[in-house]
């Protein structure tokens, strides 16, 4: 009889996912196996590990279920709305953590690579276009960054005053601004280009540094500085 067909109750106890966390630590069960326990409970003819198999089995990975329109789940028999919320809510609090992690750290930019690192985790799957505001102090250490999520490069200048208006209200000496490209391609278009003109001018103006303008996307990134635009 195949294992998977006998309820989970059943198993010898170092098999069941629950007892096995316990006893070995989380770092020894595998990405199903983690799944099975926020899945809980199986549906008629199926356990929890075989809803999470099937689960694994459609998205590949943690990371495409993290940025997967809800109703692509609705296809999955045994997932209800409670499993379904339970799952999304353990994703977003693991990318939450790596963000706070590494807010925690005293971050140094000394190139766009540094960026990069810093916001992948946030942009590179967002079905959005979000604008970050890096603030800098003198030694280009990162002391804060904000959010902009309302407008886009095709309406510059209210982005441009949102920026600077986040940037004085900080007293940053120098700002890298970053936006993602949903489609994953960082290449920059001409309202891209158009866009930082605008945002290095103001900064003239400020006399507040524009370091940098950085497009992220798909695990790829797009520097203005380091093509020589800024």
């Amino acid at each position: 009889m195949d294992r998977y067909s006998i309820p989970i109750k059943n198993w010898p106890e170092d098999e069941k996912p629950r007892e096995k966390l316990l006893k070995y630590g989380e770092h020894k069960l595998t990405d199903t196996e983690l799944l099975a326990i926020l899945i809980r409970t199986g549906s008629k003819g199926e356990t929890a590990v075989d809803i999470a198999r099937r689960i694994m089995q459609k998205f590949g990975s943690f990371r495409n279920m993290s940025h997967t329109s809800i109703h692509k789940w609705k296809d999955i028999k045994g997932l209800g709305k409670a499993k379904l919320c339970q799952i999304k809510s353990a994703i977003e609090i693991g990318r939450r953590f790596r963000e706070e992690e590494l807010k925690g750290k005293k971050v140094k930019i000394t190139g766009p690579e540094d960026v990069f690192s810093l916001l992948l985790p946030r942009m590179r799957d967002l079905k959005k276009e979000i604008f970050v505001v890096i603030h800098l102090d003198a030694k280009n250490n990162v002391f804060d960054r904000t959010e902009i999520e309302e407008g886009t490069v095709n309406q510059a200048n209210p982005i441009v005053r949102e920026i600077f208006y986040k940037a004085m209200e900080n007293f940053s000496v120098s700002i890298i601004c970053v936006h993602n490209h949903p489609s994953g391609d960082p290449s920059p278009s001409k309202e891209d280009i158009e866009f930082t003109k605008a945002l290095v001018k103001a900064g003239e103006v400020l006399n507040i540094k524009v370091v940098d303008h950085i497009i992220i996307g798909d695990d790829r990134y797009y520097s203005f500085a380091k093509s020589g635009l800024i």
